[in-house]
């Protein structure tokens, strides 16, 4: 995140992978207890392709317990409106910076040019399309005017010796949090199925686009560490087990 006292806009998130126990041969050794009892100690190092059928099994049957003993552990920067979301699916363990205890930065959130802003439709059976250059213009000026008043209201009763803890009441949802992330794999990808649009989906959703972008980078890091699961994930709808 920058430095305390530094007015910052942004369009991004952030999302780094801190360590994972997580692999296709976890599921494996996990899976084989429920036949193999103290012999399954003997699939720690199992070959993943060779036990393919097994994972394939376990994904298509829902077979889920096995995929838990995978865990991830996230470092996450976002809008405090995408992590107030994150926290609504009750499937981490979380630890995020505290306004309390340490001064917020003064980064602040803008959607991109490409984000689209106009809903169109009532509640329940809306699609979001692009909006014109002006209304993209004065979504910026105005975002930028009221964080900066925002951010001045915050630093001056900062200077004023009040306390952090008071001082943050003015900040907008759109300031930037940074938080820890510790989730399995099962309860990863209920979050994927939920938050990221995908035409192979079963069951399809329509997430807000920011909390959509830290879906993404989530994703290309569970392929990358659980392809074979990744695999049948998308094979059978995205459907978590």
């Amino acid at each position: 995140m920058t430095n305390a006292r530094q007015f910052e806009l942004r369009d991004d998130v952030t999302v780094e992978l801190v360590k994972a126990s997580a692999s296709d041969a976890d599921v494996i050794w996990s899976a084989r207890v429920s036949t193999q009892g103290e012999r399954s100690l003997e699939y720690l190092d199992a070959d993943p392709e060779r036990s393919e059928g097994l994972i394939r099994f376990l994904m298509r049957d829902r077979h889920s317990v096995p995929l838990e003993h995978s865990v991830f552990t996230f470092y996450l920067e976002a809008p405090i409106f995408v992590t107030r979301q994150i926290l609504k699916h009750r499937i981490s363990s979380i630890s995020e910076h505290s306004g309390r205890y340490s001064e917020l930065t003064g980064a602040f959130y803008i959607p991109s040019r490409e984000r689209k802003l106009v809903q169109v439709g009532k509640t329940g059976d809306y699609n979001f399309v692009d909006g014109t250059d002006e209304q993209y213009v004065l979504t910026l000026h105005n975002l930028e005017t009221a964080y900066q008043a925002a951010w001045d209201s915050y630093t001056n009763m900062l200077n004023l010796g009040i306390s952090k803890e008071v001082a943050r009441v003015c900040m907008p949802v759109a300031a930037y949090s940074s938080m820890y992330i510790t989730v399995n794999a099962r309860s990863l990808m209920n979050f994927l199925s939920l938050r990221k649009i995908d035409e192979r989906s079963k069951y399809p959703t329509h997430p807000q686009r920011e909390i959509e972008m830290v879906a993404e980078k989530m994703e290309n890091i569970f392929a990358e560490k659980m392809p074979i699961v990744y695999k049948y994930f998308n094979e059978f709808g995205r459907v978590a087990p």
